[in-house]
């Protein structure tokens, strides 16, 4: 049976989008800063992708503010869990998804949901199994394209209770992690999605049709969101690169 995803790319503008966005991610990471202020910019990266996944959730606060510790909303602070554990969960996530979708909904909705609905999903089903199964190796496609689907599938899906949105968007910054695509987690997709928020709320709505040109417009939107990612990314290190 030929890889289910890989009608994907011959969709429209498809193939060229998700070109786009490798070459403009892939110059982002040999940002010279990289080499020695690594771990000072990925510290940023995360603060920045947290704050910009609560944002979309509907909780909405400045980053300065989070960044000194003012804030104790728990839709940013579990987050701000997820954005940390990220690195580390992503060393199990091809091979265990479910285990790691409970953690990341524990780290996530820890203050938001009872105990007892931790890290279990409400809607289990045959569609949160046919993802599972192409995290764990079912399809050869893109990593980029797996990772619009596993997001735009946990949206639909919102197999969680709580924050949902914070649960789909850090899958899919783990299927970018653990695929070798964003090897560091550099890439702060997040804050391409609320930077063209209106789109990215119209895009998710369209890829849960499954019409062909519901999908289109969610790849296509999720490849310039990893632009925009890029383009912060270069930010960041050129702010954090010291003067010659």
């Amino acid at each position: 049976m030929g890889d289910p995803l890989a009608p994907l790319l011959d969709l429209a503008d498809v193939r060229a989008a998700v070109a786009s966005a490798r070459d403009r991610a892939d110059a982002a990471m040999r940002h010279r800063a990289l080499r020695r202020q690594g771990g000072q910019v990925a510290a940023e990266v995360s603060l920045r992708s947290a704050v910009a996944s609560a944002a979309l959730e509907g909780y909405a606060h400045e980053r300065e503010a989070v960044r000194a510790g003012t804030v104790t909303d728990p839709v940013v602070q579990g987050a701000l869990r997820v954005a940390g554990a990220l690195g580390g969960l992503a060393e199990r996530w091809s091979g265990a998804p479910r285990q790691v979708l409970a953690r990341v909904h524990v780290l996530a909705a820890r203050e938001l949901v009872d105990e007892a609905s931790l890290g279990r999903p409400t809607a289990p089903g045959p569609r949160l199994d046919a993802l599972m199964h192409l995290v764990s190796g079912g399809t050869q496609v893109s990593p980029l394209v797996l990772a619009a689907v596993v997001h735009g599938e946990l949206l639909a899906l919102r197999p969680f209770a709580g924050p949902s949105g914070v649960v789909a968007r850090a899958a899919a910054r783990l299927t970018l992690i653990a695929s070798g695509f964003d090897p560091r987690g550099l890439l702060a997709v997040e804050v391409g999605h609320l930077a063209r928020e209106p789109e990215y709320v119209g895009a998710a709505n369209a890829f849960a049709t499954g019409t062909p040109d519901g999908l289109r417009a969610w790849l296509r939107h999720y490849a310039q969101a990893v632009e925009v990612a890029a383009e912060e990314l270069e930010e960041v290190a050129a702010a954090t690169a010291p003067v010659s």
